[in-house]
C-alpha cells in the first residue's frame, strides 16, 4: 500500500547548512497493516508523515501510495491523490463555527459528492463513531474524546484507502485515549482501511499496532512486528523506550534486606503460560515469592516480566540449582541481587 524509499526531508537552518529532519527512511506498509511510528520529540515522525500525503515535500527519494508516486504530484492531481487519504490531528482541527454533521460534510462536498448523498453519508458515519446523537452539536460542547471522533469521522467519511493518524492520543486522559484506539482498531477491522500511527507512547504502539517504526535523529533505528520490537528489542533507543513500558523497580529497602537471591525474570510466548515457577519450588525444595510483576499478551502472543524471591535457608545450593532451572526455561533472567 506505502512504498517509503530514501526519502530525506531538510529545513532551512538560519545562515547555516540546511537542518535534516528525515534522513534516508525507507518503509513498506502493507494493505490493511497498522504501522506505527515512535519516537520522541524530533525524531523526524511528524514530518515524515506529512511527506505521506504531500503536506511536506521530500527533499530527496520518492512516496508511493498504491503504486502512485504521491511525492511526484501537483495541482489536481495531487488534490485527488490527497482524498483517498485520510488525517487526524493531534488537536482535532475542527470548524468551530459548524456542527458535528456540518464538519463531517465538508470533507464530501470539497470531494465533490453529490449532495443528496452527503446527508446519508454523514449519518452512517456518524453512527459508526457513536456521535448520531451530537450530529447537531458544535465542537465547544463536546469532550475532548468527542471531538477526536469527529475528526476520525470527517476522515474516513470518504472512503480512503490510508488513514494517517498525527499523535490521535496525546490531547486525551488515559481512558479517553483508549476508546480511541479501541475504535481506531474497529475502524481497520471492519473497513480495511490501512492505518499509519504516529506517537511517542510505547502503550499506543503495545495497544494497537501491528507493526512499529522506531525513529531516532531522524533516522529508523529499527523496524519489526510489535511483538519482537517488545521481547527483544536490539538498539539502544528501541532498549530505552520499551523499558519504560516493562521496567519493574522494587523499594531500596526490598532489595537491602530481603534474604536469598532477587531475580528478575522475562517469559515471552509459552513460558508465560507454563508453571515454571511452581515446578523449580517443587523440584529444588526453594521458596518462590513474587514481588512484582505483570504479564500481558500483545496480539496471541504472551509478554512478561516478575520480579521473584528465592530462599532456601537450608539448602542454598539449590537456590542456584532453581535459577538455573529458570534460565533455561524463559526467556531472561537477570539476578538482581544474591
Amino acid at each position: 500500500m506505502i512504498e517509503i524509499d530514501n526519502v530525506c526531508v531538510d529545513f532551512p537552518a538560519g545562515r547555516g547548512p540546511m537542518s535534516r529532519a528525515v534522513d534516508d527512511v525507507s518503509l513498506r506498509i502493507a494493505p490493511g497493516e497498522i504501522f506505527g511510528i515512535v519516537g520522541t520529540s524530533g525524531a523526524g515522525k511528524s514530518t515524515l508523515l506529512r511527506t505521506l500525503n504531500a503536506l511536506q515535500r521530500p527533499s530527496q527519494g520518492s512516496i508511493r501510495i498504491n503504486g502512485v508516486e504521491i511525492s511526484a504530484l501537483e495541482g489536481v492531481t495531487l488534490r485527488r491523490a490527497r482524498q483517498r487519504i485520510g488525517m487526524i490531528f493531534q488537536h482535532f482541527n475542527l470548524m468551530h463555527t459548524r456542527t458535528v454533521a456540518q464538519n463531517v460534510a465538508f470533507s464530501l462536498k470539497a470531494a465533490g459528492w453529490e449532495r443528496a448523498k452527503i446527508a446519508p453519508r454523514v449519518a452512517e458515519i456518524l453512527q459508526l463513531v457513536g456521535l448520531a446523537d451530537k450530529a447537531n452539536r458544535y465542537p465547544v460542547q463536546l469532550s475532548g474524546g468527542q471531538k477526536q471522533r469527529v475528526g476520525i469521522a470527517r476522515a474516513i467519511a470518504n472512503h480512503p484507502d490510508v488513514l494517517l493518524c498525527d499523535e490521535p492520543t496525546s490531547a486525551l486522559d488515559l481512558e479517553t485515549s483508549a476508546t480511541i484506539l479501541a475504535l481506531l482498531k474497529q475502524i481497520n477491522d471492519t473497513l480495511g482501511i490501512t492505518i499509519v500511527l504516529i506517537t511517542h507512547e510505547m502503550n499506543v504502539i503495545k495497544t494497537i499496532c501491528d507493526r512499529v517504526a522506531v525513529m531516532s535523529g531522524g533516522k529508523v533505528v529499527e523496524m519489526g512486528e510489535v511483538f519482537d520490537i517488545f521481547a527483544h528489542p536490539q538498539h539502544a533507543f528501541t532498549q530505552q523506550l520499551v523499558s519504560h513500558t516493562l521496567n519493574l523497580t522494587l523499594p531500596e529497602r526490598l532489595q537491602q534486606h530481603l534474604p536469598g537471591q532477587l531475580l528478575k525474570i522475562l517469559f515471552i510466548g509459552d513460558s508465560a503460560e507454563q508453571p515454571v515457577l511452581s515446578d523449580a519450588a517443587i523440584r529444588f525444595g526453594v521458596a518462590v515469592n513474587i514481588l512484582h510483576g505483570k504479564i500481558e499478551y500483545l496480539g496471541e502472543r504472551a509478554l512478561g516480566i516478575l520480579v521473584v524471591q528465592l530462599t532456601a535457608p537450608d539448602n542454598p545450593t539449590a537456590v542456584d540449582a532453581a535459577v538455573d532451572y529458570i534460565r533455561n526455561r524463559t526467556a531472561r533472567v537477570e539476578v538482581i541481587r544474591g
